[in-house]
């Protein structure tokens, strides 16, 4: 099979990478990572193996571009059928975010578990930076609202460790013992660790105040950039403080 440079057909570049990760994904989805090699992805795009090389640089990059290509094809159709109203709380929202994320990693295994590895510590791929990305999108929308009792990125990383840890550890067992009430009781576990009591709280106390406060920063015009960063770093200081009985928790 002949392969005269692709990326000159209409199209070009973009086109042709769409059409080798449509192909890398459909095999992950229907044989697993093992299936996927330059190979078979070369075959079932119609390519040769030099021009994934060449748009990949290798197969660890083929494979990082499928994950995130697969997970953000789920994100983008789910979030355009399930858009939510005005006024949905945020809380609700986040919800939906863990139900999203369980879904995807039950109904797309490979994928998943390509999302989960990481080449070594601090180095998360690509697809799980995306998934970050949208989850403190959601976090910085509670923040804001004046619902969170923790940090903005101790909320954050709590969240994301749940609905991770129940993902994977529905994944190691066989379908028909999948307890199907598991994800929401350990969804409103975490967001009991994260939430004010009220919504939002009446009377938050210092850490949620903090961090609302800190969630609005960004939007502020009367203070300089200097400023700017000094008063976050000192609502940081806050928001990090060890979270205690607050007046929302107090006695009636």
């Amino acid at each position: 099979m002949t392969d005269p440079r692709p990326e000159d057909a209409p199209g070009g570049q973009d086109a042709l990478r769409s059409r080798i990760l449509a192909a890398a994904t459909a095999l992950l989805n229907r044989e697993g990572r093992d299936a996927l090699t330059t190979r078979t992805v070369a075959a079932a795009a119609g390519v040769q193996a030099p021009t994934l090389y060449r748009l990949f640089g290798d197969k660890q990059g083929l494979l990082d571009a499928a994950a995130q290509h697969g997970f953000e094809t789920y994100l983008r159709d789910k979030e355009n059928r399930d858009t939510a109203a005005p006024g949905t709380d945020p809380a609700d929202e986040l919800r939906a975010g863990w139900d999203l994320q369980v879904g995807f990693g039950l109904s797309h295994p490979a994928i998943y578990a390509l999302m989960a590895s990481a080449p070594g510590p601090g180095q998360p791929s690509p697809a799980e930076v995306a998934g970050r990305e949208h989850l403190r999108r959601k976090i910085r929308a509670l923040a804001r609202a004046g619902r969170l009792r923790v940090s903005e990125e101790r909320a954050a990383l709590l969240f994301h460790a749940g609905c991770r840890g129940l993902v994977l550890t529905l994944l190691s067992l066989p379908p028909a013992e999948r307890d199907p009430e598991l994800s929401a009781l350990a969804r409103e576990s975490a967001l009991a660790g994260i939430l004010t009591a009220g919504v939002p709280a009446a009377n938050p106390g210092p850490v949620a105040a903090a961090v609302q406060l800190r969630a609005h920063l960004p939007q502020t015009t009367r203070l300089s950039p200097g400023e700017r960063a000094l008063m976050d770093e000192w609502l940081a200081r806050l928001a990090a403080t060890p979270q205690s009985s607050g007046p929302e928790d107090a006695p009636a």
